[in-house]
């Protein structure tokens, strides 16, 4: 039997099949931290009847939310086919910084320069924006490699870290600051609000602006944005500065949230943020993701975390979950990136 156009009806089954195919592999790096999402909230649910609250997942946006201010930097570096290593030791150099230069109490044993708050916000600002200036220079000037640019400058930040504070634990911080990590306005955390306009904010200039779309032309395909015009070495020197500042507000807040400024307090949240930006489905090759996946993906492991801690499960195999779970979402991400090739081809 045929159709109107002259197709037989199996043969018009097996094209829509075939589309179907093609869309679902296309999607697959969208499709599968969705339902990963899902499976885990469904899965907590049952376990623990104290996760499914609104209490809880109040807990959750909270815990996510430093997190979510410095993904928002990365998730611009990795959609350039970059990565940046950095971005924990700039969380934790900035927070310090804007301790650093605000009056401590007497019991703090720490040679500071105490300055108006603005101004300690200001120079932590400048701070975290002058190293991801040197992560550019390093990556586009000199022709360093993101990995190890960025890997190099893990460690000078936290040399400048230990030369702040020698060790010792800084407390205060401006008012602003201690306002948005610690505070809340109507029942909701400030540093709730400011992650969520942080996200919208990115998820608005690579959707919506020209700059955006250089982004994605830079990770797409770099040797064709140059032979169009493009100016490859400004974006990729954009998106290393946007990066750091991200990390900064980050550190601030989280330095405030935490209720103190010391070594090594950002550390585990360099895995964290690659772990958002790749579980959510943004490829590591560029070009292909964004704010959107990221959203998820800080879901996914807010839901992880918060969940293993609802069933008192083993904390060191929390650890290994968490590792496994961002593993397959790496071969999830290569496996998508072959298959979306053999469809181009």
């Amino acid at each position: 039997m045929a159709t109107g156009e002259g197709v037989t009806i199996p043969e018009a089954k097996r094209q829509r099949s075939h589309r179907l195919s093609l869309i679902l592999r296309s999607q697959m790096r969208n499709i599968a931290p969705f339902l990963t999402l899902i499976f885990l909230s469904a899965f907590f649910a049952i376990a623990s009847p104290s996760f499914a609250t609104i209490d809880n997942v109040g807990n959750i946006l909270t815990q996510v939310s430093v997190t979510g201010i410095i993904a928002v930097g990365l998730t611009f570096v990795i959609l350039c086919a970059e990565i940046d290593l950095s971005i924990a030791s700039i969380a934790n150099v900035t927070g310090i910084a804007v301790a650093y230069f605000t009056m401590q109490e007497a019991y703090v044993n720490i040679a500071n320069v105490p300055l108006p708050g603005w101004a300690a916000i200001l120079l932590a600002l400048v701070l975290c924006a002058l190293l991801g200036f040197v992560n550019a220079f390093g990556l586009t000037v000199i022709g360093i490699p993101s990995f190890i640019m960025t890997l190099a400058m893990m460690q000078i930040a936290a040399g400048i870290s230990a030369l702040l504070v020698r060790g010792q634990i800084a407390y205060k911080v401006p008012d602003l600051i201690a306002t948005l990590g610690s505070g809340s306005i109507g029942g909701i955390p400030w540093i709730v609000i400011v992650a969520a306009v942080m996200l919208l904010a990115g998820h608005l200039v690579l959707t919506y602006t020209r700059f955006g779309r250089y982004v994605y032309m830079v990770g797409g395909n770099r040797e064709a944005a140059e032979y169009s015009g493009l100016n490859v070495n400004l974006i990729l020197s954009a998106v290393m500065v946007i990066s750091a500042v991200c990390a900064g507000i980050g550190g601030m807040l989280g330095v405030a949230h935490f209720g103190s400024a010391q070594q090594n307090e950002f550390d585990t949240y360099l895995l964290d943020s690659i772990a958002a930006v790749v579980v959510g489905g943004t490829s590591l090759f560029g070009g292909r993701g964004g704010i959107g996946n990221t959203i998820v993906g800080l879901f996914v492991l807010g839901v992880l975390n918060n969940g293993l801690d609802h069933v008192n499960i083993d904390s060191f195999l929390k650890i290994l979950i968490r590792g496994l779970i961002l593993l397959a979402a790496l071969v999830i991400n290569v496996y998508a990136q072959r298959l979306r090739a053999k469809t181009v081809e």
